[in-house]
């Protein structure tokens, strides 16, 4: 088997950094309110946009376009949750991480696994049974310049066809009743360190995708394929002209520092917009009123900030966009001249909240720099910034100017160790998705308690190698707990209560009418919670720690399950999935050291875990 070669560049290019850390905490510790907590919820019912009737399936990984992952299906709820039981379980082949949604779609589950990719129907009638599988057979030579494991984020059914991306650059559409390829198109080039791990989207007959590899200096965009055939209807990338970034007459930002000719290439040195990462790994909204898609742009490289002076647009930030052509309509930067790996890809939950008294359309984004956004997302104007993790690294958000407030202390510096980086460079949450209910009006956060020592280094673009430019070593933040889970209310802008966990939350997290949230750990627990008050109400432990993202279904038989894919990996999860030495503080980036006893909590894994009454 390939080792791949982010492994072993992250040996030679991180070097270990000296910290100390409290000691481990309990697993888990009970739900309890946090500071400034809410005492009471507020059903919001009308609160996601363009909600359609529940119809028991889940045809893409956010459950809708709105992105709330909230299912209402309610015959597993608070009161007999407990009772919860495998129905049945299927093994993927697989022992990467994990990290895709299964999708159901009528009487079939699909479900995708990391490189090889393999695409999986299984007969909901005959619970394990495969139906079909496709085998897209992506390069080898992909895994070697995938940064952070060889995953893939799932795929999404539409109109009779399963789309999904692998590894090596490749959108594909499969006929969802037979596994027969329909189209396959290339969109990118490993040989650039190119990759492809995020879901797609399909709006109005567009097969919207991004491109990963910020940590390999490549460039990045977002592609509209036609559904029909495969054919490009229009790629719009995130550094570069106006020509290339798609702006155009009808871009309206809100703040002054995103209007100008041609930021994205005005906004770096010379030629340094060519390999300047903004990749797309992560997730898309719709708001079919609107008409736009929503989505975030990844870090901009190298992560030695000093080698890129400038705001670096369009990267770290949010587009609003015309599905149509493609067309910006605003933008939005959560992490100008981004210092610390912040990203901006995480999810966007579109919803109608009341906001000081009128009823707003926004988007809330709990993003990687440790503060929860609600955005007006007609405009692009920040309604609120508020700290839901222990932040060092940034003050405040400045509401009038839009810009994040830094602490100069905390700044990298080549050849100086800056230390107590809070959050680290893996965020407060990273790609992990967030579920929202309109039941109790809250949005449930999986996500880190991390920080980290940083030294910036120069880094030297070598197409297809890692451009990185930063010694990093990361660990434990106040507590010694590594992983929260948050309940939060976005109309109050607080915590309603917090969960602490031994390791990183890196799972997704699911609501139902039920009232139940569920999520799963690295320590390989798979757990429901009251939605209301964050009582665990039920665990089970799986073969291997989970990563992936949960869904509720009804299946054939009109009974509701829970699924959910085990099998750990992910950036955390690499000291396991990938075999690293638990001595070697420099490798995966500088995360194995804060995962070095994740080892006595989990081995390898990929399986399908299907639960019911």
């Amino acid at each position: 088997m390939q080792t791949p070669r982010w492994v072993a560049a992250a040996v030679v290019l991180l070097l270990g950094l000296g910290c100390e850390r409290d000691a481990d905490p309990p697993a888990v510790r009970t739900a309890e309110p946090a500071p400034g907590a809410s005492t009471t919820l507020t059903p919001l019912p009308n609160s996601i946009p363009n909600a359609a009737p529940e119809d028991g399936q889940w045809v893409r990984p956010a459950k809708d376009y709105a992105s709330t992952r909230y299912s209402g299906l309610s015959e597993i709820n608070t009161g007999n949750v407990a009772n919860l039981k495998v129905a049945w379980t299927f093994s993927t082949g697989v022992l990467r991480g994990q990290e895709a949604a299964p999708i159901v779609a009528g009487n079939t589950m699909y479900v995708v696994t990391p490189y090889p990719n393999i695409l999986y129907a299984l007969d909901l009638t005959k619970p394990g049974e495969t139906k079909w599988a496709y085998r897209p057979r992506p390069a080898a030579a992909a895994q070697g310049v995938a940064c952070c494991d060889v995953v893939n984020r799932g795929a999404v059914f539409d109109n009779g066809r399963i789309f999904y991306n692998t590894l090596d650059n490749y959108t594909v559409a499969v006929d969802a009743a037979n596994g027969r390829e329909v189209w396959r198109t290339k969109l990118g080039d490993i040989n650039l360190g190119e990759t492809m791990t995020m879901a797609p989207l399909v709006v109005k007959g567009k097969v919207l995708v991004g491109n990963s590899g910020g940590e390999m200096g490549v460039r990045g965009w977002l592609t509209a394929l036609n559904e029909s055939d495969g054919s490009v209807a229009w790629r719009a990338y995130h550094t570069g002209p106006d020509a290339d970034v798609l702006i155009g007459d009808s871009f309206k930002p809100f703040y002054a520092q995103d209007k100008g000719k041609d930021l994205g290439v005005r906004s770096w040195p010379p030629e340094a917009w060519k390999v300047g990462g903004g990749t797309t790994w992560g997730w898309i909204s719709y708001d079919p009123s609107l008409d736009l898609i929503f989505y975030g742009t990844a870090n901009p490289g190298p992560w030695n900030a000093e080698q890129r002076p400038g705001d670096n647009k369009w990267t770290s930030g949010a587009f609003a966009r015309d599905p149509d052509d493609g067309q910006a309509k605003w933008f939005y930067q959560w992490n100008p001249h981004d210092l610390f790996d912040y990203d901006g890809i995480n999810e966007l939950i579109l919803l109608d909240l009341p906001i000081k008294g009128a009823t707003r359309k926004v988007l809330v984004r709990p993003e990687r720099n440790g503060f929860i956004y609600v955005l007006d997302r007609t405009s692009g104007e920040v309604l609120s910034a508020t700290p839901y993790a222990y932040l060092t690294s940034l003050k405040s958000v400045d509401l009038r100017t839009g810009r994040p407030i830094e602490v100069k202390e905390k700044e990298p510096q080549m050849g100086v160790v800056k230390r107590g980086i809070c959050p680290a460079a893996p965020g407060a949450k990273d790609w992990n998705p967030s579920a929202y209910s309109p039941r109790t009006g809250l949005i449930y956060i999986p996500h880190n308690n991390l920080c980290m020592d940083f030294e910036g280094v120069e880094a030297n673009y070598i197409a297809g190698t890692p451009y990185v430019g930063a010694n990093v070593k990361i660990y434990a933040g106040p507590g010694g707990n590594r992983g929260e889970f948050t309940a939060w209310d976005p109309v109050n802008a607080r915590p309603a209560w917090k969960i602490a966990e031994r390791f990183p939350v890196f799972s997704a997290a699911v609501v139902t009418a039920g009232d139940v949230v569920f999520y799963g750990t690295m320590d390989g627990y798979f757990k429901a919670l009251d939605a209301r008050d964050g009582h665990e109400l039920w665990r089970f432990k799986v073969g291997s720690g989970i990563i992936g993202q949960p869904v509720a279904y009804r299946g054939p038989d009109g009974k509701e399950y829970i699924a959910v894919l085990s099998g750990v990996g992910g950036w955390p999860g690499a000291i396991v999935a990938g075999q690293l030495d638990p001595r070697d503080s420099t490798a995966a980036l500088g995360f194995a050291d804060a995962m070095k006893d994740l080892p006595q909590y989990s081995t390898k894994g990929g399986t399908l875990y299907v639960f019911s009454l």
